[in-house]
């Protein structure tokens, strides 16, 4: 007999039993033969942000411009994660930006890397760049971790190919936000990318709740409808702040350290265009493809610089392993012997020009250099 996955008092046994029921059923679904072991991988990452409404006494924007859930194509996304702006939190003492991918705090090395680096495994693997808000929806509706917690309900009881931004675009599950004038002004809405429709809400969140549209209601879809003037000076602030962000690249001159995309993103944040071009010119969101990406003399670069770091790498091992056998052989020699052997082994592989075959599709190495 089979029991509800409700585990609230659960015992160790009956979180086992869960447990082994969700493998069983995951093999008999997959066909996976009893002899082999069942995968349960991550197959969907959801970012989040977090918004506040403007408080003109302290000084800070209004920052609720997002619907619950948003999805931004490549461009877009990396927009936001360059700037990583964040809202007011009872964890912080203000607004601001926390620098490329919130870590540039943390890192010694230039932030520019790390873009390299994440922009590149986005672009091979097809990363789908949604979204979710926490703090406000909107000034008027307060949400704080609640929408993050409700994804990870809405999203497993999607089907894979459900989940596909081309698939939601294509049957009106998403819906673009647009660029609009105002005070004679443009205001660039378009940044925020794609957001969640009442078709989504009603196909998705009904297999949740019993009357979703309760839940997300048409003014946190849409938050311009709360107040259009202060979704206008949010918008506004996002744009502003990513502006700031890319314009100190150019300072420290890291933008030459940029991989082609990432500098032609930096180049439209800071100055609205790249070679003539803006953000929706279709030579610009061409180099945010895999085809571009796969065929571009700078990645092959990286993959000769990832062979030349392997080179190195075991040849550091192989050096050491020689010191420590011609200093006394404590481990035994038979030991050390095996080790030396493998890393002849490894040198050699990597060695070869073939080995650059291997690293094809993989994350490579950035070029950069502290020297």
């Amino acid at each position: 007999m089979l029991f509800g996955v409700d585990c609230t008092g659960s015992t160790s046994f009956d979180r086992f039993r869960f447990q082994h029921l969700a493998q069983i059923a995951a093999r008999l679904a997959r066909g996976i033969e009893p002899e082999r072991p069942v995968y349960l991988p991550v197959n969907a990452v959801l970012a989040g942000r977090r918004s506040s409404p403007k408080d003109a006494k302290a000084g800070l924007p209004p920052l609720a411009v997002h619907s619950p859930i948003h999805y931004q194509e490549l461009p877009e996304l990396f927009m936001d994660f360059i700037c990583s702006l964040t809202g007011k939190s009872p964890a912080t003492t203000g607004f601001g930006s926390e620098g490329a991918l919130t870590k540039t705090a943390f890192n010694a090395l230039p932030p520019v890397v790390d873009l390299n680096n994440a922009l590149v495994s986005y672009i091979l693997t097809g990363y789908a760049g949604f979204t979710t808000t926490a703090g406000y929806v909107g000034p008027h509706f307060r949400v704080d971790h609640d929408i993050s917690l409700l994804v990870p309900e809405i999203w497993c009881r999607m089907q894979v190919h459900e989940r596909e931004p081309h698939f939601l675009i294509a049957n009106g599950f998403l819906e673009k936000v647009s660029d609009f004038c105002m005070d004679t002004r443009t205001v660039l809405a378009s940044r925020l990318g794609y957001r969640i429709t009442q078709l989504f809400v009603d196909r998705f969140l009904g297999r949740v709740f019993e009357n979703p549209g309760a839940v997300f209601t048409e003014q946190m879809l849409r938050p311009e409808k709360q107040d259009l003037v202060q979704f206008a000076e949010g918008v506004d602030a996002v744009v502003e702040a990513q502006t700031r962000v890319a314009q100190q690249y150019f300072e420290d001159g890291s933008v030459e350290a940029a991989c082609p995309p990432l500098k032609a993103l930096l180049h439209i944040m800071a100055n609205g265009q790249y070679e003539g071009k803006g953000v929706e010119d279709a030579a610009v969101r061409r180099l945010f493809t895999r085809e571009y990406l796969m065929q571009s003399d700078w990645y092959a670069d990286r993959l000769r610089t990832k062979q030349s770091r392997d080179v190195a790498l075991w040849t550091r091992h192989l050096n050491a392993l020689q010191r420590f056998q011609a200093g006394g052989d404590s481990l035994g020699r038979g030991g050390v012997e095996r080790r030396l052997a493998e890393a002849r082994g490894h040198l050699a592989r990597v060695s070869v020009a073939s080995y650059l075959k291997e690293l094809e599709g993989g994350l490579g190495a950035d070029p950069f250099s502290l020297k």
